[in-house]
């Protein structure tokens, strides 16, 4: 793809949309920029990449930007708005940022995707291929975007991407070496008309790869394994419930990687990441490792030391016995669900926040089964209420403060408050890592407070 000269128009100035706008001008492009937040929100933002040559419209999104392009290259997350549906139907290309580097990119591309845990098979994975001495860098959502990378690229690198439905609702040529797809559940129904479009645009993901490429798809999940059919690609699996081969699958407290032969790879009373789910990131990322050469003795030692991503079932700390855990990442109903399901003790569950179009009433058996009280916060509370209705005690509150404090009230020592709201954070947080450091500040604060009384 040659961009000299070539207009064109970037969807919003996020961290997606400035490396873009650096890799556009570096490539000679005419670059715009349609962002619909105000002037005053950017700061210095819009003179110093005018500065560099950049036109920056804000404010508003103006449909003669959209139409004049040559090429539109909207940021993860950024809407299908109608603006984008016009230029399409004039005949503009419009591809995602993945799409634009894949053209450029040199070396391998590990690409992960699903509804939950993306951020931290990802993660691991980079860590796991990078022990195992390969040169390796993370990429996507959870890291750098892959455009800042293509201009150093090597043939010898390796991408792990970590990478949203947002992404791929706009890929064409796009292609990875390996896949990982971990579960697919409703989610982003905010923004994708229905599960049907949300779970077309994960599938690209899988169906755009060939012959030699490999797909890691989770066998219990139905909506994932019904993929291994859509293609050429080889295809691995990982199971918590029964032998796959090749792949790798629980056997007892092993997990065993399988494919000419069964190897024990590790223990899972030595695993330090909590829940069911981890278990399953974990053998997704090991897959990766074996699958690039890497022998099992080297992909071990990444598992048994890492403790995991923050605002992903984290730790806060015990005040007088009570365990206050972070899940603020847990933005659906099924992560949630898992969220729920990692602990063996009675919870006080801080559930809400904007809903996302997930059906609260898939959550009335884990919380029946593990939660002792709920405690609702958000636009979405009235909604949660009414569907968990008769299955535990439910209080409304206004503040993740009063969340905290009324968590720690209802408490008696060995239980858990968890933070794991089923909801996007965007009712009243910019994000879901605001939403989880306001509560762990909150958490914190009660204790030093608390510790003040002590004997």
């Amino acid at each position: 793809m040659n961009l000299e000269g070539k207009r064109v128009l970037v969807v919003g100035l996020g961290s997606t949309g400035e490396a873009l706008c650096s890799f556009l001008l570096d490539h000679g492009a005419q670059v715009k920029v349609s962002e619909k937040k105000m002037p005053e929100e950017m700061g210095q933002k819009i003179s110093s990449w005018e500065q560099k040559g950049v036109t920056v419209e804000a404010g508003k999104h103006d449909q003669k930007s959209f139409m004049e392009a040559d090429l539109i290259v909207p940021s993860p997350g950024v809407p299908w708005i109608p603006e984008l549906e016009a230029a399409r139907a004039s005949g503009v290309k419009i591809i995602s940022e993945i799409e634009l580097a894949y053209k450029f990119l040199k070396g391998k591309i590990v690409g992960i995707t699903g509804s939950n845990g993306k951020s931290t098979t990802a993660t691991l994975t980079q860590k796991i291929l990078e022990e195992g001495g390969l040169k390796t860098y993370l990429a996507g959502n959870i890291g750098t975007p892959l455009i800042s990378f293509v201009d150093n690229s090597q043939d010898d690198h390796i991408y792990v991407t970590e990478i949203s439905s947002f992404q791929l609702e706009h890929i064409e040529e796009f292609r990875v070496s390996v896949s990982v797809l971990l579960n697919i559940h409703p989610d982003h129904l905010d923004w994708h008309p229905s599960f049907a479009d949300y779970y077309e645009a994960k599938k690209k993901l899988i169906i755009s790869q060939r012959e030699n490429d490999i797909a890691i798809l989770n066998r219990d999940d139905p909506l994932v394994w019904a993929l291994k059919e859509e293609g050429k690609f080889q295809v691995y699996s990982f199971s918590r419930n029964g032998k796959v081969s090749p792949g790798c699958f629980l056997n007892g407290d092993w997990i065993v990687l399988s494919n000419k032969e069964e190897k024990k790879l590790i223990r899972t009373s030595v695993i330090p990441l909590l829940g069911i789910h981890n278990q399953e990131n974990i053998m997704a990322s090991a897959l990766v490792g074996h699958i690039l050469g890497i022998p099992p003795s080297t992909i071990k030692e990444p598992i048994k030391s890492f403790q995991g991503l923050e605002h992903r079932l984290e730790k806060v700390t015990s005040i007088r016995g009570v365990d206050f855990y972070d899940d603020s990442k847990a933005t659906n109903i099924d992560a949630t669900s898992k969220s729920i399901q990692s602990f063996d003790r009675k919870i006080i569950l801080i559930l809400g926040g904007r809903d996302k179009g997930g059906d609260f009433k898939k959550l009335r058996k884990p919380v029946k089964e593990n939660v002792k009280s709920i405690i609702l916060l958000g636009e979405a509370k009235e909604k949660i209420k009414a569907a968990l209705e008769g299955i535990a005690p439910m209080e409304a509150v206004s503040s993740i403060q009063e969340a905290v404090r009324l968590g720690y009230s209802q408490a008696k020592p060995q239980e858990v408050v968890l933070l794991a709201p089923a909801c996007t954070s965007f009712d009243m947080f910019q994000n879901f890592e605001e939403r989880g450091m306001v509560f762990k500040r909150e958490v914190l604060s009660l204790e030093k407070e608390l510790g003040k009384e002590r004997p």
